[in-house]
């Protein structure tokens, strides 16, 4: 329940629900829910009903435990920020050598992974997205841009659709004004979707093509050229932001990723191996590593030619990766602290 004052259906379009609502106790009725639109080292800013507004922060608030996306209560005179509302999907990662996790968006129900059809097209790569997706609780979907650069798009889009059981995958020309089109069903009123991919994909062309940005230079986020010999772009989205979509959804663009680490990952990585997941409980031995014990029904797959051996393989490398990077937590009760696996 929130206060009468505030305009209910202003925030069911920006992406509230009774998930949110629930949250908010007796003595806190009188307080404005706000979703954060853009994060910056000193300065928090969100969406209200007014519009945009920038956030008061105390002292002891620290903008790095905020993501876009994000729903926040604040007082309505001076819009001090009070507390943030737990969050339904987050997306996150941790780069290394960090303890803690990197918040790079929050509430997100739809996950566009992009990538493009050329050399920057990698199934491992696109594995771990669809691992971070999985682990966040946000729908992943996969867009391959410049389809009109090539003639094998269809094979582009076989390779991706095998990644993950039942994964929708579309191709596209992001500068195209059928883009946003195409995209319709998951940026429908409310939604939120967020894109994330490597430099010189197209992720700020497609921002720009859903948020109807590419006609207002100031606006429009900009983008970069990309090297011929390797498909490789410059970064050029540098922070994190919320823009409406035409059709009444919202999207956020993040930086593209040079390096994606995967960890605390484990459940995200049975969804994307599901074949190997179901496979796993018909081995002989429960500890099984699918590597060389008898009676393993994973091998026997492999063998037979129903599961790829690339792919079993791509299974344990970032299972590997994501055991070591993972903390754990070590120390007696009441004390413990993180720190990384070692073997």
């Amino acid at each position: 329940m929130v206060t009468q004052s505030v305009d209910t259906a202003f925030l069911a379009s920006l992406g509230w629900s009774d998930f949110f609502a629930s949250q908010i106790a007796p003595d806190e009725i009188d307080l404005v829910p706000l979703r954060i639109a853009e994060v910056h080292r000193a300065r928090l800013t969100a969406i209200s009903a007014a519009g945009p507004v920038r956030l008061p922060l105390a002292h002891k608030i620290n903008t790095a435990d905020f993501a876009v996306g994000d729903w926040v209560l604040a007082d309505p005179r001076s819009h001090l920020l009070i507390r943030r509302l737990d969050r339904r999907t987050v997306l996150q990662r941790r780069t290394e050598g960090r303890h803690v996790q990197q918040l790079a968006a929050a509430n997100v129900d739809t996950l566009f992974i992009v990538t493009s059809c050329n050399a920057d097209f990698s199934p491992a790569r696109l594995e771990r997205y669809l691992a971070l997706a999985n682990q966040a609780g946000t729908n992943p979907v996969i867009l391959l841009t410049k389809a009109d650069t090539t003639d094998d798009a269809g094979t582009f889009e076989q390779q991706a659709r095998g990644l993950q059981r039942d994964l929708e995958v579309v191709a596209l020309n992001g500068r195209s004004a059928d883009a946003a089109g195409m995209l319709t069903p998951w940026c429908g009123a409310g939604q939120t979707v967020a894109l994330v991919g490597s430099s010189g994909v197209g992720k700020s062309t497609l921002v720009n093509t859903l948020a109807g940005l590419s006609q207002d230079a100031d606006a429009a986020q900009q983008t970069g050229d990309i090297r011929e010999h390797d498909a490789k772009g410059r970064h050029t989205t540098t922070a994190r932001s919320l823009h409406a979509i035409a059709g009444g959804g919202w999207v956020i663009d993040t930086p593209g990723m040079r390096t994606l680490h995967v960890s605390d990952a484990s459940d995200g990585i049975d969804t994307l191996f599901s074949e190997i997941t179901d496979l796993a409980p018909l081995c002989k031995f429960r500890d099984c590593t699918h590597d060389h014990e008898p009676g393993c029904a994973v091998r026997a797959a492999v063998n037979a030619g129903t599961l790829d051996a690339d792919r079993l393989a791509r299974w344990r490398k970032l299972l590997d990766e994501n055991v070591s990077n993972t903390p754990v937590q070590t120390g007696p009760r009441g004390n413990k602290i993180s720190q990384k696996k070692k073997y």
